[in-house]
């Protein structure tokens, strides 16, 4: 069994469950367990990082240095925090940013020491390797045959690639392969790291309907029955807008938005009940009344 420490971060634990509930039964049926880490806090993802460099470093350096203590890799299933513990690594490197977030932790007896020395991969680089693969692939009892899919990582998983370090800036594979093992068809789109808006969906939510917009015209015009992602503020913008988009677009959509995790419970034989697929604000039955029909014959 692979251990792991696990930091779920505000949404797992808030608006993206259904991530958090589809992550632990599949890990539990992949051999992998999850300890989340003690007292953790918010990485500072949504304001604090565009707002207050000092905090917006302090806040993601102190759960690292909770994970420090632990001494196994960290998970960061959201791609959001993901992107901030990694980049605060980065950060870290500076001496004199170092000595600042030293001393905003003050008196909490936690240290920047061993900061460095924390892996953490995303949920992408836990399962993208030849062992969980093959796990993956035994783990299958309902193949995802049927259903066509468009991989979707946004930006916060690649970018900055330089620290991130993506199999490709542009055309990452990483849950094409996993979605592949699943039995799913994944269709080639170039909009695979566009950007959906991200945290100005409250700010300027006239940029997040035309950039969303944009990503399910797309799916759709490749022919996808749903979109599959490994980002809470992604997942909640593609789905939670389509209302809005059908409003200000004329265009309805109705297109189903999947977690990468979701998708694996299903193929692995769990209901959509125990996956909280009635958590989503589109129906999941329009993809998932695809799985093992047979395609459409070509007349004429």
């Amino acid at each position: 069994m692979r251990a792991y420490s696990y930091y779920p971060g505000c949404s797992l634990h808030g608006t993206a469950k259904e991530y958090d509930q589809s992550l632990k039964l599949v890990a539990g049926t992949l051999g992998i367990e999850l300890k989340e880490i003690p007292d953790w806090n918010c990485c500072g993802a949504t304001a604090a990082h565009s707002t207050d460099e000092a905090l917006g470093l302090a806040l993601p350096a102190r759960n690292l240095a909770l994970a420090a203590a632990e001494d196994r890799p960290l998970l960061a299933p959201c791609a959001m925090c993901f992107n901030r513990l990694r980049v605060t690594q980065h950060e870290l490197q500076d001496s004199a940013k170092r000595h600042m977030v030293e001393a905003l932790l003050g008196e909490s007896d936690l240290t920047v020491s061993g900061i460095q020395e924390v892996v953490v991969p995303s949920l992408l680089d836990v399962l993208d390797n030849d062992e969980m693969r093959a796990r993956v692939t035994e783990a299958v009892v309902r193949p995802l045959a049927g259903l066509k899919v468009v991989c979707y990582y946004g930006c916060l998983l690649v970018r900055p690639a330089e620290i991130l370090k993506p199999d490709s800036l542009e055309n990452p594979q990483a849950m094409d392969r996993l979605t592949e093992n699943l039995g799913a068809e994944v269709l080639d789109w170039p909009f695979k790291t566009e950007c959906c808006g991200g945290s100005l969906a409250i700010a300027r939510t006239d940029i997040v309907l035309t950039l969303v917009h944009r990503l399910l015209s797309m799916a759709r015009n490749v022919g996808a029955d749903c979109i599959v992602t490994a980002c809470p503020m992604c997942h909640s913008n593609l789905d939670t807008r389509q209302t809005q988009i059908a409003a200000e677009f004329g265009e309805s959509f109705e297109l189903p938005i999947f977690y990468v995790t979701e998708l694996m419970g299903l193929a692995f034989g769990l209901s959509p009940k125990e996956l909280l697929l009635n958590m989503h604000v589109m129906d999941t039955k329009r993809a998932t009344e695809c799985i093992g029909k047979e395609p459409a014959a070509v007349t004429g």
